[in-house]
């Protein structure tokens, strides 16, 4: 355990610096917010490939969902506990070099904006530190390595993300590289943030014989409160990775009728 949180602890922040420090040897002409933008994004992605590469070697390991253990299951969780810490300092860190970079001054107020601006996801990693941390660890016992393995493939998403949010950032917005990444963000985090609880709870009934409509009503309260939190902002998220979507692809045609 101490070693995984030693090693997320330098392996993050040092990829961070890695990249920042290539990118403005390589583009001396951006800036500070965009080399470090940028290298945000690629450690993301880095972190996203770790998390399903896991994911689904435990899903694949264990046959049965219910009883079979596999030591990534807990392990990677001590790996994700540096890593929400390190994005939580990293996002801060933009926001600063951003202000920055517009000649504003570093004041209570640039924090105040942060949270404010970033309430969801902060509330999204200090739930994941102070509640799902726990119950993969300790409160669950022995029992669901499977679904935990499930829960690390729903990263799949993130370097389509971190890929857009890149491309915005280069203005290149216009190109078949965009639209193309687009529709693989929309793909992937349908497929791997809300069609995945689906999938968990049609596999616990392939275990127990029960159907997919039958297995609510007969797993314990509190597993259906808990996938009920942790699904409601991948929706909120992809409702907005819709709308985005919408915009993208009426542009010309509003061109057009213009």
């Amino acid at each position: 355990m101490l070693l995984t949180l030693a090693w997320g602890a330098l392996f993050f922040p040092g990829l961070l610096a890695l990249c920042t420090w290539g990118l403005r040897r390589a583009r001396p002409e951006w800036t500070n917010f965009d080399c470090l933008m940028i290298s945000t994004r690629v450690v993301s992605s880095v972190q996203a490939v770790l998390a399903t590469g896991s994911g689904i070697v435990i899903i694949r390991s264990c046959r049965n969902v219910i009883t079979d253990r596999h030591w990534l299951s807990r392990e990677y969780v001590w790996l994700v506990v540096p890593y929400m810490i390190y994005d939580s300092c990293a996002m801060y860190l933009c926001e600063w070099y951003r202000t920055k970079d517009e000649g504003r001054r570093h004041t209570l107020t640039i924090f105040q904006n942060f949270l404010r601006q970033n309430r969801l996801m902060i509330t999204h990693h200090a739930f994941i530190l102070f509640v799902l941390v726990p119950v993969a660890q300790r409160f669950r016992g022995d029992l669901g390595d499977f679904f935990v393995g499930c829960i690390f493939t729903a990263e799949l998403s993130t370097p389509f993300v971190s890929l857009g949010r890149i491309l915005i950032q280069l203005k290149q917005q216009h190109t078949l590289l965009y639209k193309v990444n687009g529709v693989l963000t929309l793909t992937t985090f349908f497929s791997c943030r809300i069609l995945l609880f689906p999938f968990m709870y049609w596999s616990y009934g392939q275990q127990q014989g029960l159907s997919l409509f039958q297995v609510p009503f007969n797993i314990p309260f509190h597993c259906n409160v808990a996938n009920a939190f942790l699904i409601a902002p991948q929706l909120y998220w992809f409702s907005l990775l819709c709308k985005k979507a919408a915009r993208l692809f009426d542009t010309p045609q509003a061109k057009k009728d213009g």
